[in-house]
């Protein structure tokens, strides 16, 4: 059986321009070596991921930067720009420290003069603007340049893609889209058409908290495992607000906790962890079901099994024959085409995830509602989610009014890449409500 799902089209707000501020870092890394500064692009990819400014921008943009950015050195009491002159690019600081000297708002400031560390960034993107203030090196400093010919790398149509269009793109990539507000702070909607059920669909919370996430980490490390509650059921008519919190910043891992609020209330929090990929140990016991191959199979709208309520999702989903009453196997993809990045397809899985999943916390329990309590997701190889990928899911146990659930994702190749676990509450079907109270 085939779920085949409409697509949709919003259209969403652009970006802010880009402004010439400084901004301070966040705590930095450990600095990296390399003999005479040679150019290193991973490093310098993984140092950009690391910029505030550049939190907007997809993976496509860092490597592309990287390419052309250049190595600037400067003595202790060098200047790096002199106020009055025309601005010729953006500099990035690598390594060592600098001042802004002579601003035109330091009266205001009492004559308090800014400082420079690695990540800040300064500079004019264009050749009609002049700088404002001196940047004075205060030690030995290294930067990264990036001419203003090539500064329009800097703004980008979304945060998966730099040049569709939120119209044009996928219907699943539209919906984890993410306006930046400001540092680790980004706004999410739920679109018109949108999955919603009387609230905010569960898998849309998890999409795009781990979307917000993964725009705060440098693009070299990808999410291996995640861990979710729902707190509140979510109020689809207002925005939700996604506040990352960094936890850790190491070479090969890195740790974010996402809280998503509205009305300054907590609805829903998500930890993940991601890694820098590195060869290593590989093995599989797992087993991929022997199932149908998802091109030979039909739709739920042809066999007139689509689901009662709610808009539909934007993928296709074809159901196998069920093995029981509490296992079941689904190939699903996202309709359209999504960016080639491997963390929005991460993101897209984890959105689809949560939908099939409680779908079969019913299949014992037909008169019961189901409301998703915790979510966790362990990803352990690369995917693409707008190939078929199976997922068998089974339900082991159910106890207390919590239904718990067990599932494992192979792509058509029979390659294990996602396993995840799921709990959910099973309580009497009632009428929709989108307000915003605790589900406890």
């Amino acid at each position: 059986m085939k779920f085949t799902f409409l697509p949709f089209v919003f259209a969403y707000p652009s970006h802010s321009s880009l402004f010439p501020l400084r901004l301070r870092a966040i705590k930095p890394l450990p600095l990296f070596q390399f003999p005479s500064f040679s150019m290193n692009t991973e490093a310098v990819v993984e140092f950009l991921g690391n910029v505030p400014l550049l939190q907007r921008l997809p993976s496509s943009s860092f490597k592309r930067i990287a390419e052309l950015v250049n190595f600037k050195h400067f003595e202790k009491g060098d200047y790096v720009v002199r106020g009055g002159e025309v601005g010729d690019g953006i500099y990035f600081v690598w390594e060592g420290e600098a001042e802004v000297s002579g601003s035109v708002h330091a009266e205001e400031e009492k004559g308090i003069e800014y400082q420079l560390k690695r990540y800040d960034y300064f500079g004019h993107v264009n050749l009609t603007s002049v700088h404002v203030a001196d940047v004075i090196a205060l030690t030995k400093l290294t930067c990264l340049f990036l001419p203003h010919e090539h500064c329009t790398l800097l703004q980008s149509k979304s945060i998966w893609s730099k040049d569709k269009t939120l119209e044009a793109c996928a219907p699943v990539e539209s919906i984890l889209h993410l306006e930046p507000i400001e540092l680790n702070i980004f706004q999410g909607i739920t679109l018109p058409d949108a999955p919603k059920f009387g609230k905010v669909y569960g898998g849309q919370l998890i999409g795009q908290a781990l979307a917000a996430a993964s725009k705060t980490v440098d693009s070299l490390k990808i999410v291996h495992s995640l861990h979710s509650y729902y707190l509140k059921a979510g109020d689809f008519n207002i925005p939700i607000i996604y506040q990352v919190n960094r936890l850790r910043d190491g070479r090969n891992f890195a740790t974010r906790r996402v809280d998503a609020m509205q009305r300054g209330n907590i609805i829903f929090t998500l930890l993940a962890s991601f890694q820098k990929e590195e060869g290593g140990f590989d093995h599989q016991e797992a087993s991929m079901p022997s199932v149908p191959d998802p091109d030979g199979l039909l739709s739920v709208d042809e066999i007139g099994e689509s689901r009662p309520t709610g808009p539909p999702l934007p993928l296709s989903n074809r159901k196998t024959t069920r093995k029981n009453l509490v296992q079941v196997w689904y190939w699903f993809r996202a309709k359209g085409k999504p960016s080639d990045d491997q963390a929005l397809h991460r993101c897209v899985v984890a959105f689809a995830s949560d939908m099939i999943a409680t779908g079969v916390s019913l299949i014992p329990h037909p008169r019961k509602g189901s409301l998703s309590l915790s979510h966790s997701m362990w990803f352990h190889r690369h995917l693409r989610a707008d190939d078929w990928i199976l997922l068998a899911i089974v339900s082991p146990t159910a106890c207390d009014s919590r239904c718990f659930l067990s599932g494992q994702i192979f792509n058509r190749k029979g390659e294990l890449v996602v396993s995840l676990t799921q709990e959910v509450l099973l309580k009497m079907a009632t009428p929709p409500n989108p307000s915003a109270d605790s589900k406890l």
